[in-house]
């Protein structure tokens, strides 16, 4: 049985698995395989493991000239590094001719505490969804992040995925089906719909179990593709429950929130309240949790919107 682990590190051992299967898998690291885990990769296939030390911008167009050859890049650093140092080069040299690489990004959100607001990664899913021909994944466990990297090794085209730093507890069955696009159905509900990604799912199912004790039926969705994004399960959720209330370790413009919102306006109008970074940078601490807390992004957050939500106070009185 799979044990909690951070996503990051079982996204390294998933890519040395698939380094046996895809002898045209080549990996690229920008001085940090030790927190993106690519060392594993490494370890096993040094030939074609390529450390470029902190030059992220080349190495993004590192990548992009060896998938013209027809070989497979995976592109790993901190997840603030690649969305905002090499950005321009992710866009004009990745994106734009649609090349075959993969972009990972790990330690991201305010999950990576002690680093501090130069390191949190809080804009990458605004940033990477802007981008036309780009995925962008952020799964929520050790399985979702085994079957997302499995699904980025033969997906043809750039693909961004978000990993956070911190241990993540087994949410999903290790035969939970996994497709680019697809929220899972983690939780039934009919009063109301958290859709939550990366480590808020966790905090979404926190919330849905309290909220049973006031008489509230919380549906959860773990939405591990930002983008193409399932249009199908909001505009259920919309029509099946009263509102819905969304959760990311990212600002709230732009990323999940703004993505369901699009959605909600073009297809299904209906009520729908944000956890998140209120357009803040958040600040350094030792204890991720903590700081989720301080800045509205806990359980307790979750909690609070959604009997907003459904017009019930905290004493339970509509």
């Amino acid at each position: 049985m799979m044990k909690a682990q951070p996503n990051r590190v079982m996204y390294g051992s998933t890519l040395a698995e698939l380094g046996e299967q895809h002898q045209d898998m080549v990996v690229l690291d920008a001085d940090l395989s030790k927190s993106t885990n690519t060392f594993q990769f490494q370890e096993k296939f040094p030939d074609r493991f390529f450390q470029v030390g902190i030059a992220e911008q080349n190495m993004v167009c590192i990548a992009a000239g060896l998938a013209t050859t027809g070989l497979l890049p995976f592109v790993n650093t901190f997840a603030t590094f690649l969305s905002m140092r090499a950005v321009e080069q992710i866009r004009t040299s990745i994106a734009y001719p649609n090349l075959n690489v993969k972009i990972v990004g790990v330690n991201a959100g305010v999950e990576i505490a002690g680093d501090g607001v130069t390191h949190q990664a809080i804009e990458d899913l605004a940033i990477m969804r802007a981008i036309p021909n780009m995925v962008v994944l952020s799964p929520s466990d050790p399985i979702t992040t085994k079957k997302a990297t499995e699904a980025l090794a033969t997906y043809s085209g750039p693909v961004y995925m978000r990993l956070g730093r911190q241990e993540s507890q087994i949410i999903h069955s290790e035969n939970v089906e996994f497709e680019v696009g697809k929220m899972i159905r983690v939780r039934e509900g009919n009063d109301v719909t958290i859709i939550a990604t990366g480590n808020m799912v966790e905090q979404a199912l926190i919330a849905a179990q309290y909220l049973v004790s006031k008489g509230i039926s919380a549906r959860v969705l773990d939405c591990h593709t930002i983008k193409p994004i399932d249009q199908n399960e909001i505009i259920k959720a919309s029509k099946e429950t009263t509102g819905i209330v969304t959760a990311e370790d990212h600002n709230i413009r732009g990323g999940l929130g703004g993505a369901v919102c699009e959605v909600v306006a073009s297809e299904a109008p209906t009520i729908v309240k944000m956890v998140g970074l209120d357009d803040r940078f958040a600040s350094s601490g030792r204890d991720w949790m903590e700081l989720l807390s301080h800045y509205g992004m806990d359980a307790s957050s979750i909690i609070r919107k959604s009997l907003e939500v459904v017009g019930v106070n905290e004493m339970g009185q509509a």
